[in-house]
């Protein structure tokens, strides 16, 4: 009886880790599947604002605005005792790294959207990966040895997103038609596409310089972080300059428009600009690359979109 017991106890501790393995594992993945959810979400948000004539220049000040104060009182609190003396070198890397995610990679990506959709542009993305491994390779922080397995993934995989992106463009596919949109918005991919269709080169040239904007500030951000470990406080200096320089760039693009399309109201405006400043703090603080689970915020955007053009 006491031996039975044993393997009892020991079968019960047995399973009991082996869960507690299993969702520590499923956590990352979890996370991400939650996180570009999100970002898919603001997508479809973002571009309904941009329909009702908002600027991606004022959107992009109010939301580092917004994302300035949500991360700030954190960084002032949780790393009071951990934050290294700022430096003029470090700095300026946090104007460079604001430089290149938001100001830079986000006009971009909301310039390649207004010329396409946001399917489209979000599935764009995917070459994403394929250019901070490149860039990474070069400035030495990953190693390829192409006679292993993971080096011989990574390649591939590479290969694999840049031809995506290269088909993507070229290539049009029918348009899908859910149980619950079916017969309903045939007529409107077909004009949507028609009207898109001399666009989607210049869209994929932009997707494209974003992604390498967003590359280098995953790159630059890792060397930051070498010497500012900082992850809050780093977060808050990039989104307080991304908020200086984006305030810089749409007065000066946006100077000869009136006032009133600075205004923001209880509406979409307000929205997407609060929403997407909440998930802007989760990218920033949280160390998950951006190119992780590409495809799946293309599927939802697609889904969200197609359930959106319904109703029109």
């Amino acid at each position: 009886m006491a031996s039975l017991e044993r393997k009892n106890i020991f079968r019960t501790k047995f399973i009991m880790e082996s869960l507690t393995n299993l969702i520590r594992r499923a956590k990352l993945i979890l996370a991400v599947a939650l996180l570009q959810g999100a970002y898919a979400g603001q997508a479809i948000i973002v571009r309904m604002a941009m329909n009702k004539g908002m600027s991606h220049y004022i959107f992009l000040v109010y939301r580092m605005a917004f994302a300035t104060v949500l991360i700030a009182p954190f960084a002032l609190i949780l790393d009071r005792k951990s934050r290294p003396k700022m430096t003029s070198s470090i700095l300026v890397k946090t104007m460079l790294l604001s430089l290149f995610d938001p100001l830079l990679d986000q006009n971009l990506y909301y310039m390649a959207m207004s010329y396409s959709t946001a399917t489209f542009t979000s599935a764009m993305f995917n070459i994403l990966p394929a250019i901070a491994f490149f860039m990474a390779w070069i400035f030495r922080l990953e190693t390829v040895n192409i006679r292993k397995l993971h080096s011989q993934a990574k390649v591939l995989g590479t290969i694999i997103t840049v031809g995506g992106a290269i088909i993507l463009t070229l290539a049009k596919g029918p348009a899908l038609n859910l149980p619950w949109t079916k017969g309903k918005n045939q007529h409107h991919h077909q004009m949507q596409s028609d009207s898109n269709h001399k666009d989607i080169t210049k869209s994929a040239l932009l997707s494209a310089a974003a992604c390498f904007c967003w590359s280098s500030f995953i790159i630059l951000q890792a060397f930051t972080l070498r010497s500012y470990p900082c992850k809050l406080s780093l977060a808050a200096l990039t989104c307080f300059w991304g908020l200086v320089e984006g305030a810089i760039l749409a007065l000066v693009v946006e100077w000869r428009n009136s006032n009133a399309d600075w205004s923001i109201h209880l509406d979409i405006r307000l929205l997407a600009a609060f929403y997407g400043s909440y998930w802007s703090h989760c990218h920033r603080c949280w160390p998950i690359s951006g190119s992780v689970g590409q495809d799946q915020r293309r599927a939802s955007i697609s889904i969200i979109k197609n359930s959106e053009s319904t109703k029109r």
